[in-house]
């Protein structure tokens, strides 16, 4: 049987496309070369690239999706997304791959640009009964009364750009008179921004998955940030424990991961995600769900993995059938 040619796409258009050079590398590593031949692609403003071993660059055909090396063309039999943030989180290249007919590791155009927006995910979620911190929704230009944003969300509050990840852009404010420098940072990030009440409790986080057509969920990890909150310092410069699994009570994680495989269900996801909430009184409150999780060595879903005594290579294996069996 033939090798099935496998690009890893990695990079992007936002703030977090070193991060996604990081868990692009990761993936290429773990592949089991035996079974794929692997290349990794870089996604860039600037242009699209397959880039080898050596560093040679080999620009990428966007009409096919494919690349030539050595007047030999290859096209990818399935592509393995870690692009995080936009245009690989928010439904964007899922669009252009099902357009394509490539069979991608990520959720559908939808389900990534609906989970993308803070907002609009709330809102549906919300729908079904799923727990939710109260927020307000704010555009760049409205007018801004700092004192009706509290009397809704109360002190502290988060606030947060509508879609972007990472933690880039996100503030706690402890005092009124810090709400409107926080949400300058946040346009910085993105035109729409969302204030959210700070739920106190255990926060953890979720993978879920999908194997032959049935849906898997990973056991939670606890974060404990040295900061006010899990940032970007704390998920990636080692500012945050992570422990996985979790030290909460048995029927809390029962709880968290019934919540998180209803959500993934609920929004007909595919692929891995990563469901983040507060446990507040013993409650799960939905955070986010991010559907291009990190997948650096420091990264919560890799932890998960192995501690379901999964390899690095069965897992992201896995991942690459399901995709190719889609």
């Amino acid at each position: 049987m033939s090798k099935k040619n496998v690009a890893v796409i990695m990079g992007g258009y936002s703030s977090e496309f070193e991060i996604s050079l990081q868990s692009g590398e990761v993936v290429c590593e773990s592949l089991d070369p035996t079974i794929y031949n692997i290349y990794p692609v870089h996604i860039f403003k600037e242009g699209w690239y397959h880039v080898d071993t050596l560093g040679n660059r080999y620009p990428v055909d966007k009409g096919t999706f494919s690349f030539s090396i050595d007047n030999d063309t290859i096209t990818p039999d399935v592509v393995f997304n870690t692009v995080h943030g936009t245009p690989g989180e928010d439904g964007y290249l899922a669009s252009y791959f099902e357009l394509l007919g490539i069979p991608h590791t990520s959720t559908g155009f939808y389900q990534a640009a609906l989970s993308f927006n803070k907002r609009d995910s709330l809102t549906v979620l919300k729908n079904f009964g799923v727990k939710c911190a109260n927020s307000v929704y704010i555009t760049q230009g409205m007018e801004i009364v700092p004192q009706d944003i509290v009397d809704k969300v109360g002190l502290p509050c988060f606030v947060k750009p509508n879609r972007a990840g990472s933690s880039f852009g996100v503030s706690r404010v402890a005092e009124e008179k810090d709400l409107l420098p926080a949400i300058e940072e946040a346009y910085k990030e993105d035109f729409e921004v969302i204030i959210e009440s700070e739920l106190v409790g255990t926060e953890v986080s979720v993978g879920a998955y999908r194997q032959n057509n049935k849906t898997k969920v990973l056991s939670p990890t606890e974060i404990v940030s040295e900061n006010d909150f899990f940032d970007y310092e704390a998920k990636y410069l080692g500012k945050s424990e992570e422990i996985t699994p979790a030290r909460i009570p048995e029927n809390e994680t029962k709880a968290v991961q019934e919540e998180t495989l209803r959500i993934y269900e609920l929004l007909n996801m595919k692929g891995v995600s990563r469901t983040d909430f507060i446990i507040q009184d013993g409650v799960p409150y939905f955070i986010e769900i991010n559907t291009t999780p990190g997948l650096s060595k420091e990264s919560i879903i890799p932890k998960q993995a192995r501690e379901a005594g999964m390899t690095l290579t069965e897992f992201f294996g896995i991942l690459v059938e399901e995709a190719l069996q889609a």
